[in-house]
C-alpha cells in the first residue's frame, strides 16, 4: 500500500515564490531503444520553465516548454529525421509542453502529475522528482536544483514511425525515458 499525502513536507532551503529556469544550467535528456539491442540518448534545449511555489510545495504549479528542433543525438542525419514529419514534425509542432496538474508525496517520493503535449497530442504523465538542493550563487541569486524522470510511450503521441528488422523486432522502441536536470532562480 502506498502512503500518499497532501500535508506540506519540510524541505530544507525551500522558499515560496516564482522560480524561473536557468537555461544555461538545465537540459532535457531522453533515452530510447535502438534495434532492440542498445539505447540512443539525446538532448533538447529547454525553451522556458516556471514554477509558482506557494508555502505548501505540494500546491506548486509548473509549466515548461522544450524546443523540439533543438534535438541532438550526436548524429546530424538522425536529428534531421527526428525533426521531420516522421517524428516530431518540428515545423508544425515546434515545442513539447508540460503543465502540472498536481504534486504529491508518495512513499517518500515527490511526484508531479501533469499533461504533456507533443506533436499536438496531450496525455497525462507522472514525473518523479529528486531535489538537488538550494543555494545562493556568487551574484546573490537564490537557486534551486532538481532532477525529474518519467517514461512515455511515444506512439501515444503520434510518433509511430518504425522499421522492421530482418532479425526480428523493430528499429525504434516504444518507451522513451525522459530526464530533466533543472536549475532555477527565485524571482525577486
Amino acid at each position: 500500500m502506498t502512503d500518499t499525502t497532501t500535508t506540506a513536507p519540510e524541505i530544507a532551503g525551500y522558499k515560496a515564490g516564482t522560480w524561473v529556469l536557468d537555461a544555461a544550467h538545465s537540459d532535457v535528456q531522453f533515452t530510447v531503444r535502438h534495434m532492440m539491442i542498445s539505447k540512443v540518448r539525446g538532448t533538447f534545449g529547454v525553451k522556458s520553465a516556471t514554477i509558482v511555489a506557494p508555502e505548501n510545495p505540494l500546491e506548486a504549479k509548473i509549466e515548461a516548454s522544450v524546443d523540439v528542433s533543438s534535438v541532438n543525438t550526436r548524429d546530424d542525419g538522425r536529428d534531421a529525421h527526428l525533426r521531420s514529419a516522421d517524428f516530431f514534425d518540428a515545423e508544425q509542432y515546434p515545442t513539447m509542453d508540460f503543465r502540472s496538474t498536481g504534486v504529491r508525496l508518495d512513499s517518500g517520493d515527490f511526484l508531479v502529475d501533469g499533461d504533456l503535449t507533443l506533436r499536438g497530442v496531450t496525455k497525462p504523465i507522472t514525473l518523479t522528482v529528486d531535489f538537488g538542493g538550494f543555494g545562493t550563487d556568487p551574484y546573490g541569486n537564490y537557486k534551486a536544483g532538481a532532477t525529474a524522470k518519467g517514461v512515455i510511450n511515444r506512439e501515444d503521441f503520434g510518433l509511430t514511425w518504425n522499421a522492421a528488422l530482418e532479425t526480428g523486432g523493430v528499429l525504434v522502441g516504444k518507451e522513451v525515458t525522459i530526464e530533466l536536470d533543472l536549475q532555477g532562480g527565485l524571482q525577486a
